[in-house]
């Protein structure tokens, strides 16, 4: 695979966009599992009316951010971060740093979610939280991405979570996926579009540190033009206790998704039940399937 990724980061990102859409396709085409969860998720949130309105792009799209990935991860750090075209909300990144003040950057599973860390490595330290893959070629794709100069990993374990802290506590950034299914005792059950979804408390936990709070993803552009790079800092007061603040998180999450439903991963399982967690408690609103 390590040779056929280095032969894909050399290809035009246009090219890796159109190859993807039909990877996509295919893969939507072949797998029945993932059939199914795209369209129940989809459905969840979305109504039918939604799901047939956007299917066609996110399945392309998750196509898409599979081909894009050498394109990242297996060029020089300032190829791939001038792939971001546009920013929007660079001053409240700004607005943080001049205060003095850590910030916790909460990339979903939407657009690009592989090019933010490494924009935002060029301009200051970052450490992101990452889970090792259980395939040895993709561990070693990722370290070679990943690591760059400024984006430092942290293991998605206690020790993992010290680094996290610290780096806000010298006023630097972090970041993570807040919508990844954690491991049994890392999540409780909380509401994600009407359903219960195992949602990760160390996001959450992070905000309570003092630290700026941003949402932030790359929007994909149309026929391979790069990525435009949204900001934003959450609608809702994040306040209350841990529980009650990964609960406002998903929520923030919810509203980034509607704003572009084509580009989120609805087939990722989002609603998975870890190994050795209780069972979910019930739907807290109809399932609009």
């Amino acid at each position: 695979m390590i040779p056929i990724f280095r032969f894909l980061a050399r290809l035009p990102l246009s090219w890796l966009h159109a190859l993807g859409a039909l990877c996509g396709w295919l893969a939507w085409l072949l797998s029945p599992a993932y059939r199914r969860h795209l369209r129940e998720n989809m459905i969840l949130a979305l109504g039918p009316a939604g799901y047939r309105r956007h299917r066609a792009a996110a399945i392309a799209n998750a196509g898409r951010m599979a081909l894009e990935l050498p394109k990242i991860w297996l060029n020089p750090l300032a190829v791939a971060a001038a792939r971001v075209v546009r920013v929007s909300g660079w001053e409240l990144v700004e607005a943080a740093r001049a205060e003095g003040r850590g910030i916790v950057f909460l990339t979903p599973h939407l657009g690009c979610f592989e090019i933010t860390a490494q924009y935002l490595s060029t301009h200051f330290p970052i450490s992101v939280l990452y889970r090792a893959p259980k395939q040895p070629w993709l561990q070693r794709m990722i370290l070679e991405g990943r690591a760059r100069a400024q984006l430092h990993l942290a293991a998605a374990d206690l020790a993992g979570v010290r680094t996290l802290l610290k780096a806000l506590k010298r006023g630097e950034a972090v970041g993570m996926l807040p919508d990844q299914a954690p491991k049994v005792g890392e999540g409780r059950w909380l509401d994600f579009f009407g359903r219960p979804a195992y949602t990760m408390t160390l996001a959450a936990r992070l905000t309570e540190s003092g630290a700026a709070v941003l949402l932030c993803w790359g929007e994909r552009l149309p026929g391979g033009a790069g990525y435009h790079f949204h900001l934003q800092a959450p609608a809702r007061a994040l306040d209350g206790d841990t529980e009650t603040r990964a609960q406002i998180i998903n929520g923030e999450i919810e509203d980034l998704i509607r704003r572009c439903p084509g580009q989120y991963l609805w087939g990722y399982n989002r609603y998975k039940q870890p190994a050795g967690a209780e069972a979910p408690p019930a739907a807290t609103v109809e399932d609009r399937a």
